[in-house]
């Protein structure tokens, strides 16, 4: 089982902090936004992480390194020095395929690199029921947060659905995929070619292949510089 940190923005939300800094490298509670992810990975048993990075990429190799720490594999999308800057949400996907599967079709963990969610379970059973499925992704989605009052999906019997204005939430930005999502519904993507994933996953949603459940454990979406101050202040 292997698994896809997103890491590869510019964080322009959170300057004057990702001028010098990658976002994911930020520090909740004394430690960098992406270890929190890195480290629930590994209790849930994964042990291969590919990482794609854009800005301030060689800030995050040589911070990260091969993963050897947190007991896992970690190899890198580079798309800053392969493209000359981030290829978004779809075209990073598309570009680190290749480092999630052998060719076959397998299932992987996605996970934003700007959110936090510590006590998330990166659980062999969810896998497991995943892949017993005929879905090509499950989203885990939360409660709408002030900053996103409008959601991006509804939940209805374990399916995701478009919803309706008030019956919609946030996808946290962590989920399970097969890789026929990217070779089925992304096969016209040009590998360094910049895409947002929502079309395809509305795709998905309207094939009826797309599951969903709520997520209601701690969540923040570390999008500003308040919101990263807010967090620290918060105990743990």
């Amino acid at each position: 089982m292997k698994a896809i940190i997103l890491a590869a923005g510019r964080g322009e939300r959170m300057r004057p902090l990702t001028d010098t800094t990658p976002k994911p490298l930020l520090a909740v509670h004394g430690k960098p936004l992406i270890e929190w992810h890195l480290a629930a990975l590994a209790r849930g048993g994964v042990r291969a992480v590919v990482v794609n990075t854009a800005w301030l990429e060689q800030r995050i190799v040589d911070t990260l390194g091969d993963g050897g720490r947190f007991g896992l594999a970690i190899t890198y999308s580079r798309e800053g020095r392969d493209h000359g800057g981030a290829l978004e949400t779809a075209g990073g996907l598309k570009k680190a395929l290749p480092l999630l599967s052998d060719g076959g079709d397998v299932a992987f963990w996605y996970v934003a690199g700007d959110v936090y969610a510590p006590a998330f379970r990166f659980d062999a059973e969810a896998v497991e029921r995943f892949l017993h499925s005929d879905d090509l992704a499950h989203l885990w989605m939360v409660p709408n947060p002030p900053q996103h009052p409008g959601g991006d999906f509804g939940v209805s019997a374990g399916r995701a659905t478009l919803g309706a204005d008030g019956a919609r939430n946030t996808w946290s930005g962590i989920g399970l995929f097969r890789s026929a999502f990217v070779t089925e519904l992304m096969a016209a993507l040009k590998v360094g070619e910049p895409a947002r994933l929502r079309p395809y996953l509305d795709t998905a949603i309207t094939q009826g292949r797309l599951g969903a459940e709520l997520y209601e454990g701690l969540w923040t979406d570390v999008g500003t510089p308040e919101r990263l101050r807010e967090l620290n202040a918060t105990p743990l």
